[in-house]
């Protein structure tokens, strides 16, 4: 950790391009946990949006006392660390899971840090309240807002969040990168969320706002004035004289006069010339982004405000059947299974939120079927019968792609199938969105991959054609079980089963071996344990026995939550990497505690060996729990170290009908020589033209191109646009493909509408008419996964970020 007094010209050329590695170019508050490495003690983009999140459902949960359970008391939550997981055990009950919040959060977080690194925003003065563009910048936060309310609206959450991202972004810039606390206000602007409120005492093109300050320091660099400005920040637009700059490591105009500059984005004054007043600044943004989540919470409603960040503790249920002739039996256990998860869940908190039930058979698949309604769900399900066709194979991974589009992240998905795909070279795209939703795929198949008869099939097929499937389902942590017509109902139970509350145990060895026992090891922070086995089993038996480095980090959840104040926490002493599937040991590598041990933060520096691993691997998290016994935990899905990395970004605000978009697309390779092949689709099937279509790249080089997306004059308003890239290394490469998602949504333009003032108090937890005044701090909670990060500077500098929980997967 570097000390916040530290100046920059007394660290050591390879501290600094740390340094250089770790944080963007442009700058605003810290983006996340990373930066903490550059500032300690900073608050970030990170901690303001999650904190203000938690205040605001805290809010909620108390004006809604949960049914059947004792309301929440405000006095139980002052002087602790405010959690998700504690959140929803005290209002939803022990137990009750809050992956799907907390990755939503995460979802709104990461859009927020990635306004510094998207070539689209990062020098964009508006979209940072930079070059005294404040009105401008204004405009732009309020449109984001505008756009959050209309995606959400259209049922769009994961968009809905990438908006809101931004839009918190902007409005915390605003008290780091303006003189707002320098002029001694002690509350958020009241008229930055309304756009028919004009902004007053503006500081003009001609006004001097600046005097020349050599030091890293400047608390006193503003002239004597009470009119409203920001700084500049690098060449575009360039500073004109006697204007403020930005100031910083990173800002090319803070060493022309007037030198220095005005941010308070850390507590280094290396990067922050005013770091004096960083806590005062994250104050008010903190209360700002409160308002803003009022804002939303009160042009959404309770429940859509509650469907934008995911706050409830079930997930979705997501069928995807075939619907040949062959089908009954099957489609029959589906119906039992579904009726049994409605009646039994049906007003509980973990009835699923959403039903998604996709149909499909050759040459056709779909329509898709999404509602929140477990009625009309059961009766779209007990209309479909098994009809025609009969013969193999059929277009499920088209089925499963469209799912995935309409199921929510962290779900489960259930296929239902006796065939093998017709579209098996779909598998590798299917296989990265569901890791880019986090969607679990259980296969529940009744060919067996061995059998030679069956049903009808136009051509012979190969014995190996199940293999998509155990692709997907390896991919996204499911599973492919193969079984006969009259076990499916009994194996059919795995639904109910899969959409609770679970963890992953490891095995060793990781492969069956014969004569060698599988073993696993049960902790005290188990309630039940199933085991699976499915395949030809004659018999078992359970048994209770009595270079560049690397970085690795670890944010264990739960902990918390898992016994009384003051007790012993759990402690994780290492990471053990595995090879999947063999499960052959890559390595052990300890783990080093930061911060708080409540928060559950822990750090290790991975070996230089491990960059040139190849294929997938899997991470597993050893330790103690508090009284000493063991615990593992492994992420459910594997990991893999990226060769390239591919960012697509598309214009601001919406599509409109009868237009055409711009989109940029950036390449990276971290290995090279490297040829890549570049191709490029769009859902619906709009027009879709680039500029490259090859690309060859050294290691550690870039390469751009424009994408332009024509939207039609007959799309359809509120409708969705899925556009895909996706680049591989040569034909003759072992490598898989990479691939980049950007949902886009059209709307037809419509006169602007003003948002209304919030109707909830922008207190964290008060109501404002009390004169006390409480801030939690807030520990966001990833659930379980792993790879390499996607944002660009993580990705640069060698990181990954594994999110292992003490509750759910």
């Amino acid at each position: 950790m570097l000390p916040a007094d530290v100046p920059l010209c007394h660290l050591g050329p390879s501290v600094l391009l740390l340094l250089q590695l770790l944080l963007p170019s442009a700058s605003a508050f810290f983006p996340n946990i990373w930066s903490l490495l550059a500032a300690p003690g900073s608050i970030t983009h990170q901690d303001l949006t999650e904190e203000a999140a938690l205040n605001v459902t805290l809010h909620l949960f108390l004006e809604q006392p949960p049914p059947g359970r004792p309301p929440l008391r405000l006095e139980d939550f002052l002087g602790r660390t405010l959690l998700a997981d504690d959140l929803f055990a005290a209002y939803f009950g022990p137990g009750s899971p809050s992956r799907r919040f907390r990755a939503a959060l995460g979802e709104v977080s990461r859009a927020n840090a990635a306004q510094d690194f998207l070539p689209t925003s990062k020098n964009d003065p508006d979209l940072h309240f930079d070059a005294e563009r404040l009105g401008q910048g204004r405009t732009r936060l309020v449109e984001a807002l505008r756009e959050t309310v209309a995606a959400a609206k259209a049922l769009d959450y994961t968009l809905a969040r990438q908006r809101l991202g931004a839009a918190l972004h902007a409005l915390q810039d605003f008290y780091s990168h303006s003189n707002w606390v320098e002029l001694g206000r002690q509350q958020p602007h009241p008229h930055l969320l309304w756009p028919r409120q004009e902004l007053r005492s503006l500081a003009q093109a001609g006004d001097p706002t600046c005097s020349d300050c050599e030091e890293l320091s400047c608390p006193g660099n503003l002239l004597g004035f009470t009119l409203l400005t920001s700084g500049y920040f690098g060449t575009r637009p360039s500073k004109p004289p006697g204007k403020c700059s930005h100031g910083g490591h990173f800002d090319q105009s803070s060493s022309q006069p007037p030198r220095g500059g005005i941010n308070k984005d850390s507590t280094s004054p290396g990067f922050s010339p005013h770091h004096m007043l960083h806590l005062q600044a994250a104050k008010l943004a903190l209360l700002a982004s409160i308002q803003a989540f009022n804002l939303l919470r009160s042009r959404l409603g309770d429940r859509g405000f509650s469907r934008l960040l995911d706050i409830t503790p079930a997930s979705s249920l997501s069928f995807v059947l075939d619907t040949t002739g062959s089908m009954g039996e099957e489609i029959n256990a589906a119906k039992i299974q579904a009726r049994h998860i409605v009646e039994q869940r049906r007003g509980t908190p973990m009835e699923p939120t959403q039903y998604v039930l996709v149909p499909f058979h050759d040459p056709g698949f779909g329509p898709v079927f999404t509602t929140s309604d477990p009625d009309s769900f059961w009766q779209q399900l007990n209309e479909m019968h098994a009809l025609g066709g009969g013969d193999e194979p059929e277009m499920c991974l088209s089925a499963l792609e469209l799912a995935l589009l309409h199921t929510p992240p962290l779900s489960d998905i259930f296929v239902f199938t006796d065939a093998s795909p017709k579209d098996a070279f779909l598998t590798n795209r299917v296989e990265s969105l569901t890791q880019e939703r986090r969607c679990r795929v259980t296969f529940l198949v009744t060919e067996d991959p061995s059998r030679a008869q069956g049903r009808a099939r136009r051509e012979v097929l190969s014995p190996l054609r199940f293999e998509p499937y155990e692709a997907v389902a390896l991919a996204s942590g499911g599973e492919v079980i193969f079984t006969e017509d009259q076990y499916i109902q009994d194996v059919a139970a795995i639904v109910g089963d899969s959409i609770a509350d679970l963890v992953t145990l490891p095995l060793e060895p990781r492969v069956v071996v014969a004569e060698r026992p599988l073993v696993f090891r049960v902790d005290g922070l188990l309630q039940k344990v199933t085991v699976r086995i499915h395949g030809e089993v004659s018999s078992f038996w359970i048994r209770n026995p009595a270079g560049l480095q690397t970085q690795l980090l670890v944010e264990v959840t739960g902990l918390g939550s898992r016994g009384g104040p003051g007790g012993p926490l759990p402690h994780f002493s290492h990471v053990v990497l595995r090879g999947v599937p063999q499960g052959a040991e890559l390595g052990q590598v300890p783990l080093e505690p930061r911060g708080p041990p409540e928060r559950g933060l822990l750090a290790a520096s991975l070996p230089p060996t491990l960059l040139s691993t190849s294929g997938p691997f899997s991470l597993e998290l050893v330790g103690q729990d508090g009284v000493g016994r063991g615990l593992h935990r492994v992420a459910p899905q594997p990991c893999a170290v990226v060769p390239v990395l591919l960012e697509l970004s598309g214009p601001r605000g919406f599509l409109a009908p009868g237009t055409t978009a711009p989109l940029s697309l950036r390449i990276a390779s971290f290995s090279g020589p490297q040829d890549l092949h570049l191709r490029t689709s769009a859902k619906p099937s709009f027009a879709l033209t680039s500029n490259l279509s090859r690309v060859h790249l050294e290691q550690n080089e870039s390469a751009w191109g424009r994408l332009w997306l024509e939207v039609p004059d007959t799309a359809a308003s509120d409708s969705v646009v899925m556009v895909t890239v996706t680049a591989k290394n040569g034909e003759a490469s072992t490598m898989p493909p990479t691939h980049a998602f950007l949902r886009l949504l059209v709307q037809a333009p419509a006169p602007q509408d003003q948002l209304p003032a919030p109707a909830y108090s922008t207190d964290p937890v008060l109501n404002t008419s009390r004169p006390a005044f409480h801030f939690f701090t807030s520990v966001t909670q990833g659930g379980a996964g792993g790879g390499l990060v996607g944002n660009p500077w993580w990705t640069t500098f060698g990181v990954m970020l594994l999110l292992l929980g003490l509750g759910p997967w």
